[in-house]
């Protein structure tokens, strides 16, 4: 069995209040909180009470100070990290989730990638999980090392990639090139189904995933929304919610209304780029 010396963090910020409701919708619809891990929710100044979750708060700051401050009021030693856009659409299985933590804390793993994209190389490790293949992550030429999905990680290990001041952005770059150098061994599992991505591993034949669609981008609902709304306005009481997030997309409102956030490196290199050719 799990224990609870893992916790699952959703990590979120205030200006995307409006998707706690229907992350909660279709995480209780397809997670079992009978899974026995601590389960946070975290916010930065907001209280949210949510079915299952501890609310905890950052305060306001940088992505990565916050998450950092986050990670300290967690005691357990490893982080099963989502975040607030990333909506399940596919029942996630209690067994896989067990037997997983147990391989991963008793063999001391720093990091597990969960979510399967064509920008990793992996290579067998030897190890299966309920059909699943346990690869390894090829560091020199994998893309992001550091990422922000679905990740099982060990939590000294993971306040270790938080350096001060990082948007989340420049947190993945920067943290995709300080874990290439470092080098430690980072594994990898199919499970998650992000987007529909297929799987890259060697697994059982037709072993059963789970799913979850990222809804958001740029602090706007994206076309991946769409089957999340449609089943909300099924059910008579998430008809005004659904009828909200509906005129959102339709109109790409952000999530509270205000301008769209700046992807902030990209305009550092248009300016170093400016500055070079100037």
């Amino acid at each position: 069995m799990a224990s609870h010396k893992v916790a699952l963090l959703v990590h979120s910020c205030d200006r995307y209040e409006l998707l706690f409701k229907g992350f909660d919708y279709f995480f209780r619809s397809n997670w079992d909180f009978n899974i026995p891990l601590h389960y946070y929710f975290a916010t930065e100044d907001i209280q949210v009470a949510l079915p299952g979750f501890t609310n905890i708060r950052s305060g306001k700051g940088e992505w990565s100070d916050r998450l950092r401050l986050l990670l300290e009021q967690i005691e357990e030693d490893y982080i099963l990290y989502f975040q607030e856009d990333m909506w399940l659409n596919k029942a996630v299985d209690p067994e896989f989730i067990n037997a997983l933590i147990c391989k991963a804390t008793s063999n001391k793993w720093m990091q597990v990638k969960l979510n399967s994209s064509q920008v990793f190389r992996t290579q067998p490790s030897g190890l299966s999980i309920n059909g699943f293949e346990v690869s390894k992550i090829n560091n020199k030429t994998s893309g992001f090392l550091m990422s922000h999905q679905v990740t099982l990680w060990n939590k000294q290990f993971l306040m270790e990639q938080l350096k001060p001041g990082e948007h989340p952005w420049r947190n993945e770059r920067k943290g995709t090139k300080r874990l290439r150098k470092l080098d430690k061994e980072i594994f990898h599992l199919d499970y998650f189904s992000e987007n529909g991505q297929p799987e890259i591993n060697n697994n059982v034949s037709g072993v059963k995933r789970s799913e979850y669609q990222s809804i958001s981008m740029n602090a706007c609902l994206n076309h991946n929304a769409l089957p999340f709304i449609e089943q909300l306005e099924k059910d008579p009481a998430y008809s005004d919610y659904a009828a909200k997030l509906r005129y959102n997309y339709e109109h790409q409102i952000t999530h509270d209304g205000k301008p769209k956030p700046l992807k902030k490196d990209i305009f550092k290199r248009l300016k170093d780029w400016l500055k070079a050719v100037g």
